[in-house]
């Protein structure tokens, strides 16, 4: 299991975030976001913010680091580490079961996460076998897309998807993000798509949308 920083807006939460960071930081990067949110219209709500593995990241001159996954080149053509992939996304399958078990069903959940974290919430998310809340990825990419129309679980064929990336990111280009928006789109997801002129970062606007998504998705039936 991974170690992670929990924290709860009240007693008895009736639903879970959990937000995986990206390259290089760890659960604590999100936690001042998560503090902007405002959520009492859905109850009180459990935030997880699991820390990654600490490896070699080949981009990074094999520095070891916190990473979901090595990284040999930012570019869309880049060779993928599919092994580290499907490594982190059992560590993320397995939160999402403890919740489960801690009385939180699945379509209480969101599965959220940034740059490499939002590659393995959709990785993840996707793939799950219980209809999820919802998937949020910011500043991110589909991985080893070509795999998930036969992978995907029927049970999240719907499942509601947020994304969101600035026009100027110098990490994962904007074209890569509405590459992998058109490839879920074309699978029947309904994505909702958010751009901003800023780089590889979170914007404050997209903070008050990604807090109306949560809302919507969180308080449906």
């Amino acid at each position: 299991m991974l170690d992670v920083i929990e924290a709860e807006s009240g007693d008895d939460p009736r639903a879970t975030i959990i937000i995986l960071h990206g390259l290089g930081a760890d659960g604590n990067d999100f936690v001042p976001i998560a503090e902007e949110l405002e959520l009492d219209a859905v109850g009180p709500v459990r935030f997880i913010f699991p820390h990654a593995p600490v490896m070699p990241v080949t981009i990074n001159g094999g520095m070891r680091m916190r990473a979901w996954y090595d990284i040999v080149g930012f570019d869309a053509d880049s060779a993928q580490d599919e092994t580290g992939l499907r490594r982190s996304a059992a560590l993320v399958e397995a939160l999402l079961q403890r919740e489960k078990e801690r009385g939180i069903p699945a379509n209480r959940i969101v599965l959220a996460g940034f740059s490499q974290g939002c590659a393995m919430a959709l990785l993840t998310g996707l793939r799950h076998g219980e209809r999820l809340a919802g998937i949020a990825g910011l500043s991110g990419y589909l991985p080893i897309a070509q795999t998930t129309a036969a992978e995907r679980a029927p049970a999240n064929a719907d499942v509601p998807i947020f994304l969101a990336h600035g026009t100027h990111d110098e990490v994962v280009a904007l074209e890569r993000a509405e590459a992998s928006r058109d490839a879920l789109n074309a699978l029947g997801y309904p994505v909702e798509w958010h751009e901003y002129l800023i780089g590889h970062g979170v914007h404050p606007l997209e903070v008050g949308e990604l807090n109306d998504w949560l809302v919507r998705v969180l308080s449906a039936p």
